[in-house]
């Protein structure tokens, strides 16, 4: 919540000290759209997580983005799933094909197409199934664009894996009724899941800004040839 809000400390700081640049940054944050903060409580799951902001809502379609799921800001598909939602009506989800042996770490979707190009129908949704019980290998990335009709549906669903109210549950009740659609996503996507994944991410998203980029993949460089030589190298780059 704090990101999000105005640092007026700091800023006064900056401002007096005229460094509009990172003035300019301090505040970027704060400009981003008129935020609204709902805690959830308790830990009990993506489906109660939503719940929780149904009467700030109210009866529009909404778009739910999961923080810890990373889409590249110059891909275009958060801007695609809603044009999706306006041809088909429904909701709207993101899915990413991923190797069989990482299907187990998602929620996974039977699809069927849908006569549009990237875009399919989906009949079924399984949460984090076993690779042999997976209908497919598309998994559902942290993207909705979702109806309202989905808070009735979470207000009733039973816990599911885990004790937890999954939001899978209750799109699979509404993929039964034909109303489900997803865009299948081939783009840049980074996953801080856990801790390895969160690391490669702040790496890779390093070397790809023009302000920090050139310098830090030239010490990476270096890092990691000096990792490749003796260990009195790696001590001289650790310090």
């Amino acid at each position: 919540m704090d990101h999000f809000d105005h640092a007026f400390e700091l800023e006064q700081a900056l401002a007096a000290k005229g460094d509009t640049v990172r003035l300019d940054a301090v505040r970027d944050p704060a400009r981003l759209a008129d935020i609204h903060h709902i805690r959830q409580g308790d830990p009990l799951g993506l489906g109660h997580a939503v719940l929780c902001a149904r009467h700030h809502v109210g009866d529009q379609p909404f778009a739910v983005l999961l923080g810890d799921d990373l889409i590249d800001p110059r891909e275009t598909l958060l801007s695609r799933m809603p044009e999706v939602r306006d041809r088909h009506q429904g909701s709207v989800v993101a899915l990413m094909e991923v190797p069989p042996e990482q299907i187990h770490l998602y929620g996974c979707a039977a699809v069927e197409p849908s006569g549009e190009d990237g875009v399919v129908r989906v009949t079924g949704l399984v949460e984090k199934p076993s690779r042999a019980d997976a209908p497919s290998r598309y998994a559902v990335i942290g993207r909705y664009v979702l109806d309202p009709a989905v808070f009735g549906i979470l207000e009733d669903v039973p816990p599911g894996r885990g004790g937890e109210i999954q939001l899978t549950d209750a799109l699979q009740e509404l993929a039964a009724g034909g109303t489900v659609h997803a865009v299948v996503f081939d783009g840049l996507r980074y996953d801080t899941g856990d801790k390895a994944d969160y690391l490669r991410t702040v790496v890779r998203l390093a070397c790809d800004r023009a302000d920090l980029g050139p310098e830090f993949t030239a010490w990476l460089k270096e890092f990691v040839a000096g990792l490749e030589g003796t260990g009195a190298e790696r001590g001289r780059f650790a310090a």
